[in-house]
């Protein structure tokens, strides 16, 4: 089952750990120093927000899947909607290790899919410590060219 992602670049965590936590009713799932997760079910989305020195606003938009399979599945539709699709394997991004597919819509936002394998210690990377189907992971650009977690430090 897919779950829907966004991940915001916020000027100030707290303060807005705090706006969406009223917002959703729920404290996030995950915080961090430079960073906070919501895994909703109510709606079913998987909202990130990070304080890394990224310009402010939406960072990235995209779908979380359950499987591998969900993942080549979605893949596969990316691919047919004739756009470049840059595969991201076994990246390690925003506390989590992923397989994922990026792609940039023909607005110029980017979308990420994956399937998260395990948390990780360190925002940009670090040994696998644990399975986590929850994680997510934040490395896009308003332009997907080459994965950021491949290029240099993730979502830096």
């Amino acid at each position: 089952m897919k779950r829907f992602h966004v991940h915001v670049a916020v000027p100030d965590l707290a303060v807005s750990i705090r706006f969406y936590s009223t917002l959703f009713g729920a404290e996030p799932s995950v915080t961090k120093d430079d960073y906070a997760k919501w895994m909703l079910d109510d709606p079913r989305i998987n909202f990130a927000i990070s304080q890394r020195g990224a310009k402010t606003g939406v960072n990235h938009l995209g779908f979380q899947v359950d499987s591998g399979d969900e993942l080549e599945a979605l893949h596969g539709q990316l691919e047919a909607a004739d756009r470049s699709v840059v595969a991201d394997m076994d990246a390690s991004c925003c506390y989590a290790k992923s397989d994922k597919y990026w792609v940039t819509d023909p607005a110029g936002i980017a979308w990420e899919s994956f399937h998260s394998l395990g948390t990780i210690p360190m925002f940009g990377g670090g040994d696998v410590v644990e399975d986590a189907a929850n994680a997510n992971c934040a490395t896009a650009t308003s332009t997907v060219a080459m994965p950021k977690s491949r290029t240099k430090a993730c979502c830096s």
